[in-house]
């Protein structure tokens, strides 16, 4: 056999280029067409109005709290699903990503049953603490975190996956108790991981619609977050569905563009 390397050709067969630019224009042509269609000249004007600036502060800070809860919460249930042993937990993980495939609807259903002021807890804490979380801003950010918390569990879970548990194992020879070679080893092995999965679920959490209104209603200044202002002013003002749109698409590509180190060097890694 020759030892002359065979060269591939880059040339790609049309019927796999002709379906992949379809499916390209598919998915970028409403995009351009949002753009377009934006009223670039009263844009500052309508960016300054004080209902898509209480829409916007509301979403950014619903959204972080919802972050912030599923970190705490999240990272702990990550580290169980990749590094302990337990009955269940193939179930365990299928149950995790569930909210990934539920429709965000029944997710707001789900959380009237469990949390409403007859739900299965949600009774329970008005009559104990005076607490009713439905239709206020805390239900705004239960309902985000609900629908977030799979996309930060499935990052972490996967960079403890891939790191190299050597270290946590030297570690522990020198003395470090478990949670030391966490906080010490484990955590800052796997940050980027936990950065990743932080800007993706707040950024699912930002544009979270469907358990948000369905569980927190659509209150101004309460709930009404800029997913829901835009459904409304689709209703009204056009224009101003489209300058909110603008704005939650201007987030998307910040945050794809944040992501996009991480995402090259897990495709050349």
């Amino acid at each position: 056999m020759s030892g002359r390397s065979v060269k591939v050709s880059g040339r790609a067969p049309w019927v796999l280029v002709v379906p992949a630019v379809a499916g390209l224009v598919f998915l970028v042509l409403p995009l351009v067409g949002l753009v377009v269609r934006a009223p670039w000249s009263t844009l500052p004007s309508r960016l300054a109005e004080p209902h898509v600036l209480e829409a916007l502060r509301l979403s950014l800070v619903t959204a972080t709290a919802a972050t912030v809860i599923c970190l705490l919460l999240g990272v702990p249930l990550a580290w169980l699903l990749a590094r302990a042993e337990f009955p269940g937990r193939r179930i365990a993980r299928a149950l995790v990503t569930v909210p990934l495939v539920l429709p965000p609807v029944v997710g707001g259903v789900a959380l009237l049953l469990v949390l409403g002021r007859r739900g299965l807890v949600g009774q329970w804490l008005e009559s104990t603490f005076g607490v009713s979380l439905p239709f206020t801003t805390a239900g705004v950010i239960v309902a985000e975190a609900f629908v977030a918390m799979p996309f930060l569990v499935i990052s972490v879970e996967g960079a403890l996956r891939a790191a190299d548990r050597r270290y946590e194992e030297a570690a522990a020879t020198l003395g470090a108790s478990r949670w030391t070679a966490f906080r010490r080893v484990t955590l800052p092995l796997v940050m980027p991981g936990v950065l990743a999965g932080a800007v993706l679920c707040w950024a699912r959490a930002l544009g979270e619609f469907g358990a948000t209104i369905t569980f927190a209603g659509n209150f101004p200044g309460t709930t009404r977050t800029m997913p829901l202002a835009v459904y409304l002013a689709l209703e009204t003002e056009p224009e101003a569905a489209i300058v909110l749109s603008l704005v939650l698409l201007a987030v998307s590509v910040l945050i794809l563009a944040s992501l996009r180190d991480r995402w090259t060097g897990a495709a050349t890694g």
